[in-house]
């Protein structure tokens, strides 16, 4: 072998080098790295005006960007007030959302609450459209809703990569038809909500959600009830809030917790598993920081990369306008230091 075929060869061994995809990027772009910011257009109606860390106005998605969110989470009701704080997420509005952070560059996560407002695990009022029908006519509103909402962002030419079908429904949705105390009228009606999703949209993974993601006994319950009543879905999404839970507690108390159950959900039913929603008080920077970080670590442990992300619950929807103390923004305008935890590699 002469000198020029070996320096032939030896380039390309260092072409091929330089071009092998580095895995910890790669993991990188897979996990998602979320934040629900519903909120959003009625703070830039109201006139809240967002400030980076220079003290400069700038767009929230420039700043959540900056800050390594690259997915975007967003709720929709049925029929909704005008209420700033309980209101708004209309289907045109969820639309318009979901098309802007895709402009972003960012994946879309869409969160059917299935009620003209809040629906939580305090609270799963169906839409007043809805009320009287039948348990078949209530079927029939959810699959056509469901559809309605998921073609108009096909044809705005958004393609959400998840779609929850219900907000936090440990007590099922729906009340009284879809109450976990009637699981097989449940089943159904999460199935219609699947059917509908897939019928315009195949490739979105269809998430179920329940909350105390902390919770092994909660969330074993809920998942066998759900798969020994024919439940269809494609993930499973946790709610972590450790500074809700009874007493208060420390995240330290209850993090090998989240992370114990992620790791069984996983295997259990062989689901992927995402931390849709999490929050900590904005009155405790470093704390939210770091747990924060704990959590992303717990849901990047789960074996065979099954856990795909972490949400935090609108970090933007700063107290001096929500009212709500666990966002991630400061009086100033500005984002805390919290919402850097994103920006942690893994």
């Amino acid at each position: 072998m002469n000198k020029i075929t070996l320096l032939f060869i030896s380039i390309v061994i260092l072409l091929f080098a330089g071009c092998k995809p580095d895995a910890s990027s790669d993991n990188e772009t897979t996990f998602a790295k979320g934040a629900d910011i519903s909120w959003l257009p009625q703070m830039e109606a109201g006139g809240y005006i967002f400030y980076n860390e220079n003290s400069e106005e700038e767009d929230c998605f420039q700043i959540l960007k900056d800050h390594g969110i690259n997915a975007i989470r967003l709720r929709t009701f049925v029929d909704p007030s005008d209420n700033p704080f309980s209101g708004h997420c209309s289907k045109d509005e969820t639309v318009a959302m979901a098309l802007r952070a895709q402009k972003w560059g960012m994946s879309v996560m869409i969160d059917f609450h299935y009620s003209d407002s809040w629906a939580d695990p305090g609270k799963q009022r169906k839409p007043k459209a809805w009320v009287g029908h039948d348990f078949p006519t209530l079927l029939t509103d959810l699959y056509d809703y469901t559809y309605d909402v998921m073609s108009a962002l096909k044809k705005a030419g958004v393609s959400p990569e998840w779609v929850q079908v219900g907000n936090e429904i440990p007590g099922g949705m729906i009340y009284p038809e879809g109450s976990t105390d009637n699981w097989p009228q449940l089943a159904q009606l999460i199935n219609k909500g699947y059917e509908a999703i897939k019928a315009v949209s195949p490739e979105s993974k269809v998430i179920l959600h329940v909350d105390q993601g902390n919770n092994n006994e909660r969330f074993r319950w809920w998942f066998d009830a759900a798969k020994a009543n024919g439940a269809k879905y494609d993930m499973i999404g946790l709610s972590y809030y450790p500074f809700w839970l009874e007493g208060r507690p420390d995240y330290t108390e209850s993090i090998d917790d989240l992370g114990a159950n992620l790791i069984d959900m996983a295997s259990r039913y062989g689901k992927e598993v995402m931390v849709v929603e999490v929050g900590g008080f904005d009155s405790m920077v470093q704390k939210t920081y770091n747990m924060l970080v704990a959590v992303q670590k717990k849901v990047r442990e789960v074996p065979d990369e099954m856990g795909k992300g972490v949400f935090y619950w609108e970090p933007e929807g700063a107290r001096s306008w929500s009212r709500y103390p666990l966002s991630a923004w400061g009086d100033d305008g500005k984002p805390t230091k919290a919402l850097k935890a994103f920006l942690m590699e893994e």
